[in-house]
């Protein structure tokens, strides 16, 4: 069957139903350039989604050298062929007539372009100044969730062995350093233990925080088949939003914002209560267990729900679901990580341990990524940790990474934990930062407070390096702008949410003078002749497929172990999960099937932390409580917000994604359909509210805090009472502000409210718990929000507004049941 489908209307496609314990069936879904059909194709090249963490894989077609559209594939693990609406469109911003095709240099204020030689030798000469006046903590890098594995693993050796700086993260730190943080205290190590396959045999689906119609699309048209199939799983949702999958829900809880911990500690308690635990397991894979009855004791649904703001009735109902679940699988995302005590997340994994829902087809737990390349950010120590999952504290583990690559082990800075990017940006503030060079991130968007982060930026005395595809707000504050290649434009390999390794093979010539990251890391590290114990060169490689087999050196005998993957093994067919080695040589799918793995004292990524102060624990410490390295059940007591609403400030304020756009809308906002979709920042209401201060579809309102204020038009939905929504996307490249707001350009961009805050163990920022008021500016007089219909953005009655379409450019052909067509694959 083939069908053209609208997927700006109908993001998730049309439906292929299937049983519990049943396969996917595959549906091709192709994009392709108007005037371009499959037969007029010259060449289809291997690629996977770069614009949210799913891994969707697709061949991109190319024509006259060019790209032309995109395809899924259907033989891949992942999508079995789907395409998002980013995947199916995003591709066309490759094109975007402003790219970046020279290096810039700031010369009397001014950006102006000049040749490599010129920006590279400006930023050596500045390195070497501040290594002899300052040392190597006066420079740092932030990074992104968007390069290539190849590329992060390249940045940590010449950041930590050749510059021999703590300072090293990236912007995963913002999304899914709470899902990081969650796995290494429960199961001492980073690495996720479930896979996407359990949602073909979950018989219940909890999503905690998690809008997965919109930040994984894909995996929602997966949950969809299975409710349109035999024996359905039933949905638990957490989320204060009206989304997709809570309007599926069996269950749906919208907890008051920063109140998770009591929620779950609540659930924890009615399945302890009733007995739902599962004591064997316990008893064999697991420590802590009575410390944390004894803490979630007194934690009632009724004790809860006067916190949260959540009948008692419904948490019973929920924690029912969760104890009589045959086959659990639980999904973490930012309604967790980005709020208050973001350490929830370790109470799921609790959830999941007392259950014995672990290592089974339909048993597991996802702590989501947010970013395509996020989980290569975790593993190549590009994210605050040192590469291969190696334990900073551990003397052992740093002299093995030391051998790997050939330095003294005192060359390799572990003096204390490597530096957050919050740490990194206030250092910067306070003047012991001086370089700062910042690869594939929009943090003048991206960072809570931008007036603060702006100021920062702005400073004379910091040198700040950016490495992208356009003239960001971040790059427009810049001394040296590095213009970069992506996605289609380069190779390499990259990980997703559920540890499937992909290859993304060049299609076609960057603009310009483009290079990709890795070629410009390479270019650094040779002009500052960074040198091994022997004299010889730090770097060794030279291009991804060497710079691959590097890492593959790295990771040997470490948890997330590549040395049975290849750059050959990873074309032509499916993506492959990890560990993959001798003993799994066609990878692994799930994790701790036959117990705990990586948390003996010994082989650990952590000692753990306190999850109230963050404090790191010490290995003697850890070894008393742990010293047969079984998974540890952590407890954590409710702690009310830092900020409450007031008088003043009488909402609480929740920033989030929607599902047309990505980040600060870099690509996406240049992507016709998507950016037609969304094109402008709106704030969402409750209807009980938007009475209350007479208040309207279309007006355009000022939402303020004690930090800043933006504006936006008003959408009334269904949302929970006494919370604000702004999607965080929408910054001031499109505007005459350019890279902030000015005199004729109001705030718009949703981090002008946040606050300066971030979660004591995991580091990352709260964006979710900020107290806000609201007020009109203008009538709407008829005019909507630019907000979508199609998502949890939806009008709270029906029919008020107009159906958020794409039209004719926006069809994409699904077919479903036909042999797939792969020929003319092949790299460039």
């Amino acid at each position: 069957m083939v069908a053209s489908v609208d997927r700006i209307a109908l993001p998730w496609g049309s439906r292929t139903p299937y049983g519990r314990h049943g396969s996917w069936p595959e549906r091709q879904d192709i994009c392709l350039r108007e005037g371009v059909d499959p037969d007029t194709v010259q060449r289809w090249v291997q690629a996977a989604s770069i614009l949210h963490s799913d891994g969707d894989a697709m061949d991109i077609a190319v024509v006259d050298g060019r790209m032309a559209g995109v395809r899924g594939r259907t033989q891949d693990r992942v999508n079995r062929g789907r395409l998002g609406p980013k995947d199916l469109f995003g591709w066309q911003a490759n094109a975007s007539a402003d790219r970046l095709t020279r290096p810039l240099v700031r010369r009397d204020g001014q950006l102006v372009e000049c040749d490599w030689a010129t920006a590279m030798d400006r930023i050596a000469t500045r390195s070497r100044e501040l290594l002899r006046e300052r040392g190597p903590g006066s420079i740092g890098f932030y990074t992104s969730g968007q390069l290539f594995l190849e590329e992060y693993y390249t940045l940590a050796v010449l950041a930590r062995a050749g510059i021999g700086t703590n300072h090293l993260d990236g912007n995963t730190r913002l999304c899914t350093s709470t899902a990081a943080e969650a796995l290494k205290e429960s199961f001492g190590c980073d690495g996720q233990p479930g896979t996407y396959d359990d949602i073909d045999h979950a018989d219940v689906i909890a999503l905690f925080g998690h809008n997965l119609a919109e930040t994984q699309p894909v995996q929602w048209m997966r949950v969809l088949d299975r409710l349109e199939g035999g024996d359905p799983p039933r949905l638990l949702c957490v989320d204060p939003r009206p989304t997709r999958p809570a309007r599926a829900a069996t269950v749906h809880l919208a907890p008051r914002l920063g109140t998770n911990v009591a929620l779950f500690n609540a659930l924890l308690h009615e399945i302890i209560r009733t007995d739902r635990v599962d004591h064997d397991y316990v008893e064999a894979h697991t420590v802590g267990f009575e410390e944390l009855a004894s803490r979630v004791e007194d934690c009632t649904p009724q004790w809860a729900a006067r916190i949260c703001d959540v009948p008692a009735a419904r948490i019973g109902e929920a924690a029912e679901l969760l104890g009589t679940a045959d086959r659990l699988l639980s999904t973490v995302l930012q309604g967790v990580y980005q709020s208050h005590q973001a350490a929830a997340a370790v109470q799921i994994n609790n959830l999941h341990l007392i259950r014995g829902m672990l290592g089974r087809p339909g048993a597991g737990v996802l702590q989501m990524n947010g970013q395509p390349t996020a989980q290569n950010t975790r593993e190549c120590g590009a994210n605050g940790d040192l590469p291969g999952f190696r334990n900073w504290q551990n003397d052992d583990h740093v002299a093995d990474l030391a051998r790997v690559w050939n330095v003294d082990p005192e060359t390799i800075p572990h003096y204390a934990p490597p530096t957050h990017a919050m740490q990194m940006f206030r250092y910067a503030e306070q003047g012991s930062i001086r370089m700062l060079w910042i690869s594939g991130t929009n943090p003048a968007v991206s960072l809570p407070e931008l007036s603060r982060i702006r100021s920062v930026l702005a400073q004379d005395r910091l040198f700040v390096v950016v490495q992208d595809l356009f003239l960001t707000e971040t790059a427009q504050l810049a001394d040296v702008v590095l213009p970069a290649a992506t996605w289609g434009e380069k190779t390499g390999t990259f990980t997703n949410a559920d540890r499937t390794v992909h290859l993304s093979d060049k299609a076609v010539d960057p603009p310009g003078e483009a290079k990709s990251d890795l070629d410009i890391f390479l270019d650094y590290a040779a002009r500052m002749d960074f040198r091994d114990k022997d004299g010889g060169p730090l770097i060794t490689w030279h291009d991804p497929e060497s710079a691959f087999e590097a890492w593959k050196r790295c990771s040997a005998g470490r948890p997330c172990d590549y040395t049975g993957l290849s750059h050959d093994k990873l074309r032509g067919g499916s993506g492959i999960q990890w560990p993959c080695n001798e003993r799994a040589p066609e990878g692994t799918d799930r994790l701790y099937t036959d117990g705990i793995s990586w948390a003996h004292p010994d082989v650990c990524e952590t000692y753990g932390k306190d999850l109230v102060t963050g404090a790191a624990d010490d290995v003697v410490e850890y070894r008393s409580l742990n010293p047969d390295g079984k998974a540890m059940l952590k407890a954590a007591s409710y702690l009310p917000p830092h900020e409450a609403p007031d008088a003043e400030y009488p909402f609480q304020l929740t920033t989030g994604r929607t599902l047309y756009h990505f980040h600060t809308r870099t690509k996406t906002g240049r992507t016709p359909q998507l950016n037609e979709a969304a094109p402008d920042v709106w704030v969402e209401a409750a209807p009980s509210d938007a009475s209350a201060l007479g208040l309207d579809e279309g007006d355009l309102v000022e939402v303020a805090t004690p930090r800043g204020a933006l504006r936006g038009r008003l959408r009334v939905t269904d949302i929970r009472p006494g919370l604000l929504f702004v999607p965080f996307h929408y910054g001031y490249w499109d505007t005459e502000g350019g890279h902030a707001p000015d005199g004729g350009t109001p705030g718009r961009a949703a981090n002008e409210t946040t606050v300066t805050d971030w979660d004591p163990a995991s580091k990352q920022p709260l964006y979710k718990t900020a107290a806000a008021a609201l007020r009109r500016v203008e009538r709407g007089d008829g005019r909507p929000a630019p907000a979508p219909t199609t998502t949890a953005s939806a009008p709270s009655r029906a029919g008020t507004v107009p159906d958020t379409v794409g039209g004719p450019s926006a069809l994409v052909t699904e077919s479903v049941g036909a042999p797939p067509d792969r020929r003319k694959e092949q790299p460039e």
